[in-house]
């Protein structure tokens, strides 16, 4: 995978995890600190919750060859804007995000000025990982909940504004479970700019600065591509109602497959 490091005036990567506080894998872990192009790679991890939970992450990150890794816990708004959570930001080269609902979490930081110079870092060349709920927040259209069932309906998903870092990609984590699969397609009707994707548990997406995916981890992600939709019914249904969607594209990405956004085109090593 090509990689871009803090310093450069590229985006940095953004790397959404399914799966719950404790799932980012050694695998998964190491290709983190392989995307940072320094000797010495410090990580911050931000556990953004009203009542944050404990978590073996720091320990993963060092085991991996992360210099330094330090958590700074988020639980109101004051503590989003305060100078001290800021200053834990400074130098740092990857900082992975955590916590349990997207919704709260976008509440607790949403405008904030940690919240700004989260966006302001990732422009810039810094990495931003998103871990459980977290996963959902990192992109501009967010899914903080939904019906659980197979198929689209109309209100089957609830929507809201998440970090902004990307507006190509909307994710939904935990996807084996059930009704997680309606709720991404219902999205996707209200928005079929984005590209949906749904990643299981221990799976991470590396989205490159150059919006070029890469999966890596001991699950799939469900990737969904709208770019040719030909109807869409989102707009005469009624409460509740199924949606008809047409002309939808559907790929399943195990470990090392790919996607890219500017060839709409999915590929691994073993696939010509």
């Amino acid at each position: 995978m090509p990689s871009q490091g803090s310093g450069n005036f590229e985006r940095g990567y953004i790397i959404p995890i399914g799966g719950c506080l404790n799932s980012v894998s050694d695998r998964v872990a190491e290709e983190m600190r392989s995307i940072c192009l320094t000797s010495k790679a410090n990580a911050l991890i931000l556990n953004i919750s009203e009542d944050p939970q404990e978590t073996e992450l720091e320990q993963v990150l060092i085991n991996n060859g992360f210099a330094q890794c330090e958590t700074h816990v988020v639980r109101s708004r004051q503590d989003a804007s305060s100078p001290i959570t800021l200053q834990h930001l400074v130098g740092v080269d990857l900082v992975v995000i955590i916590g349990e609902r997207p919704l709260q979490i976008s509440t607790l930081i949403g405008g904030t000025s940690l919240a700004k110079q989260l966006r302001k870092l990732n422009a810039d060349g810094t990495h931003v990982a998103g871990l459980y709920g977290a996963a959902a927040l990192l992109s501009e259209h967010m899914i903080a909940g939904g019906n659980e069932a197979n198929i689209p309906t109309q209100a089957g998903v609830t929507m809201a504004p998440g970090l902004g870092l990307t507006n190509r990609f909307m994710v939904d984590y935990h996807f084996k479970q059930q009704g997680r699969l309606g709720r991404l397609l219902t999205a996707l009707s209200y928005n079929p700019f984005t590209i949906g994707v749904g990643i299981d548990d221990g799976t991470a997406l590396f989205i490159s600065p150059k919006d070029e995916l890469q999966v890596y981890g001991g699950g799939a992600a469900t990737l969904i591509d709208p770019c040719n939709l030909q109807y869409s019914s989102m707009g005469s249904a009624g409460s509740g109602d199924p949606i008809s969607l047409f002309g939808l594209q559907m790929h399943i990405l195990a470990e090392g497959a790919r996607f890219s956004v500017g060839e709409r085109n999915a590929f691994d090593e073993h696939w010509a």
